[in-house]
């Protein structure tokens, strides 16, 4: 398996991580090795704006013999002729040893994600400026601003909302840390490939609230009571509050994170990511399989 296949046709088999990064790669890779089995990994960016819009990221599909997805409803944004290609490989995250929690004092939420827009990385700030004057929540926020407005946005509300605390960007032990001590991972994106930090939360049994996405619903359980509809300030704070208040709701979303490690495991994401290079390596040797071999002249 190689990144980059072009020089190397004597590799056994393409694994391409992102269809429109990747997209050149995968066409040598055809065009070089036609009997070469090729396998697409795909983002949230690749899923749910590249192959909707960019023309080399849709031929990516085609060219591919398998599509790598995070989660089980990802295949929701492929055309129907396409997604029988996919195999679902979850995103894992290692053990995590005990983390004291923070301070009694304060009931820490956690963001840990990058500033940009389709992560809404502020709402959760927003959200805890409505929460009433004896509330004990702190949001302590983990992420490099992508651009000068949004390192500017979190410096601002910093300054303004006394529950509010941004780090920056952390070393990934550190950020997986600050998961662990805190009382609740806050995830708020607009869309999401697999978010590994809700796998960070997951090893380290950190109760996880999220936008209704469907990653998340895929994910988490459509049933997960932590959910809320993306951008709804109100009902995050009312979730918030609740698991402030709630002992019971509190261990009911703990309980789900943990009910949740094997499936997010990283031996089980070895053994389904193991079985669809095996499953592509067929490609080489026999004609039968269901799906098609991509082609250079397919078009999206």
């Amino acid at each position: 398996m190689l990144a980059d296949p072009g020089a190397a046709p004597a590799c056994d088999v393409l694994l391409a991580l992102h269809a429109r990064k990747s997209a050149a790669s995968v066409a040598r890779s055809r065009k070089a090795a036609p009997d070469r089995p090729i396998v697409v990994a795909l983002t949230g960016t690749d899923l749910y704006v590249d192959i909707h819009r960019d023309a080399a990221a849709k031929r990516s599909l085609e060219l591919a013999d398998l599509l790598i997805v995070l989660h089980g409803r990802a295949a929701e944004e492929l055309p129907a002729r396409l997604r029988g290609k996919v195999r679902v490989v979850p995103q894992s995250a290692p053990p995590v040893r005990a983390v004291p929690r923070a301070s009694s004092r304060t009931f820490e939420v956690a963001v840990v994600g990058h500033l940009r827009d389709e992560k809404d990385p502020l709402r959760t700030a927003l959200a805890a400026r409505l929460l009433p004057a004896e509330s004990r929540v702190r949001v302590v926020h983990a992420g490099a601003p992508l651009s000068v407005a949004w390192k500017k946005a979190a410096l601002r509300e910093a300054r303004e909302n006394p529950r509010y605390r941004y780090l920056g960007e952390l070393p990934l032990a550190r950020a997986r840390g600050l998961i662990a001590r805190s009382r609740l991972l806050s995830l708020t994106s607009r869309l999401e490939g697999g978010a590994n930090v809700v796998s960070e939360a997951v090893a380290a049994g950190t109760p996880i609230l999220a936008s209704r996405i469907p990653a998340m619903e895929a994910i988490l359980g459509e049933d997960h009571p932590g959910l809320f509809e993306f951008g709804a300030t109100e009902e995050l704070a009312g979730l918030v509050l609740r698991a402030e208040r709630d002992p019971a709701f509190l261990r009911d979303l703990a309980r789900r994170s943990r009910a949740l490690r094997r499936a997010l495991s990283p031996g089980r994401e070895k053994s389904l990511l193991v079985a669809v290079v095996r499953e592509a390596l067929r490609f080489r040797t026999s004609s039968a399989d269901n799906l098609p071999r991509g082609k250079l002249g397919s078009r999206a």
